[in-house]
């Protein structure tokens, strides 16, 4: 028996012994177009010591003041990316994590540090004959936040030879006018230094150099065939300030020019924590594209349809239907009051009524009066709400009423939502927004819109992508509070019950914060 036990025992020191590192940080390889060292970080697969396969390459692109170790500390990849193979739900990979210094992954103007030339001409071929790579532009990705955001699009933009596979998060990069009016301050050492123009001011920081690595320049080129393999999937936090218009423009002159991508923006900022959550997504696009499959969709978070076993007491109306709290007549307590307006069918509204119920059983939601207005309503801030607030127990004042307005025919819930002191809250499902009417509110009276909150929900793929986008863009630019997601497209004409929990929990937070 203790002869076994010294056998086990010696067969474990030896197979610990000779395991080989799976994750290797900062090493270093010697590059003679930058005359130095530069340093990087790999993770190879599980499997990639007991067999001769070979594997897709996915370059992990770190932000500025960052390092080629920033993905693995702060980004935990090698976590997710183990998590997500062992379930099958995306392929063994290679992950590279090169040091990217403060180049945005460029050639200098100077031609003093041609940091892309180094890229595509020695770091790739090292890792390829270093690594068993498979070697070609079908099967190498970049993936990227902030900088590394604009090096992950700006590498196969300027080379779709070497890859054709692209998830740029939170994308550093600026409009031409961004470009021009930002604060000379700060300006020279992040981008004159890089792309000429030092101590330049407007027109004049618009140099050759910047244009030839400008993605908005690059894809108005009156030829850009040769990006037609690029699958591109791009991401950006709705609490981004400067990167809120950058990223939204890029998806305005995306859609213009008809060119294939997705976009999503989600409740978050310019940190790691928004960056590891769009992880997820972004290896499953990778994998798919990479496998050369269609991208499968995202992750969804989907607002189950919820059972509730008591009758909904609702109350029909000409102009309106009232669903009423399912203790009213059991109190004498007074209620806030959602408007409901919109392209809503007999199905959706039945979810809605049953997750608004089992919400307020579960206690995320407190008791409220529903109005569903109908279509022919006409101006139901002068129709419907005196008649609401006269027939119902309901707690009066613009901080107890609130709007839900779903599609095209929510037209009117918007320009109610705009009248100074009238709504709380209003969160709008695709709402082809009029921006005239913004405009308006914001010169007429910008406080009193201040304390109406909005929550804009729409698709990468909807008709209305500039209004929404140039709304977004507009409020951030004000400091104007809200919150704005795109989401991916969804054929299903009940598509905002995805998301009707999230309406829900905003509307709760503003009557009652």
């Amino acid at each position: 028996m203790k002869k076994l036990i010294g056998v086990w025992l010696f067969l474990l020191v030896e197979a610990v012994g000779f395991a080989q590192p799976r994750i290797l940080e900062s090493l270093t390889f010697h590059s003679p177009i930058l005359g130095r060292d530069v340093r990087y970080t790999i993770i190879v697969p599980q499997d990639y010591f007991v067999t001769t396969q070979r594997y897709p390459v996915v370059y992990l692109l770190h932000g500025l003041g960052d390092t080629e170790s920033s993905w693995l500390e702060y980004g935990r990849v090698s976590q997710y990316v183990d998590a997500a193979v062992e379930r099958k739900e995306i392929v063994p990979m290679i992950y590279v994590m090169p040091e990217g210094f403060r180049n945005y992954y460029v050639n200098d103007y100077a031609g003093k540090f041609l940091y892309q030339d180094m890229f595509v001409q020695e770091f790739v071929p090292f890792i390829d004959k270093q690594y068993r790579t498979i070697p070609d532009k079908h099967h190498r990705a970049t993936v990227g936040y902030s900088m590394g955001g604009f090096g992950a699009l700006i590498l196969p933009l300027k080379h779709p030879e070497i890859f054709t596979v692209s998830v740029p998060l939170s994308i550093s990069v600026r409009t031409d006018e961004q470009y021009k009016t930002e604060d000379p301050a700060g300006w020279d050492d992040q981008w004159g230094r890089l792309f000429g123009g030092v101590g330049q001011t407007d027109e004049a920081r618009i140099t050759p150099h910047y244009k030839q690595h400008s993605p908005f320049h690059i894809f108005q080129q009156p030829n850009i065939e040769n990006l037609k393999e690029l699958k591109l999937y791009i991401d950006n936090g709705d609490d981004e300030e400067t990167l809120a218009r950058s990223n939204e423009e890029l998806h305005v002159l995306l859609r213009d020019i008809n060119f294939p991508h997705q976009f999503r923006v989600r409740n978050g900022g310019h940190e790691f924590s928004y960056w590891r959550d769009a992880l997820p997504n972004a290896l499953n696009f990778v994998s798919d594209a990479v496998t050369g499959k269609k991208y499968r969709g995202d992750i969804k978070t989907v607002t189950k349809p919820a059972k509730v076993t008591r009758q909904a007491n609702i109350i029909s109306k000409e102009w309106y239907d009232v669903l009423l709290p399912t203790e009213y007549a059991t109190t004498q307590r007074l209620y806030p009051v959602i408007y409901i307006q919109g392209d809503i069918d007999a199905q959706g509204r039945l979810q809605m009524i049953n997750n608004l119920q089992q919400s307020i059983k579960d206690q995320m939601l407190s008791p409220v009066i529903v109005v569903f207005l109908k279509k022919q309503t006409g101006d139901f801030t002068r129709n419907v709400i005196p008649e609401i607030e006269k027939e119902y127990r309901v707690r009066t004042g613009h901080r107890f009423r609130a709007l839900i307005g779903v599609g095209n025919d929510a037209l009117p819930a918007l320009k109610a939502a705009l009248i100074p002191e009238q709504f709380t809250s209003c969160v709008l499902f695709d709402v082809p927004l009029q921006m005239e009417w913004l405009n308006n509110a914001l010169r007429e009276d910008k406080k009193s819109l201040s304390r109406t909150w909005l929550f804009i929900h729409t698709m990468d793929s909807s008709p209305h992508y500039r209004e929404n986008s140039n709304a977004h863009i507009l409020l951030r630019g004000e400091n104007l509070y809200h919150e704005y997601r795109v989401h991916e497209q969804d054929r299903d004409p009940n598509w905002y019950l995805r998301h009707w929990n999230e309406a829900l929990a905003f509307t709760e937070r503003k009557i009652h914060r």
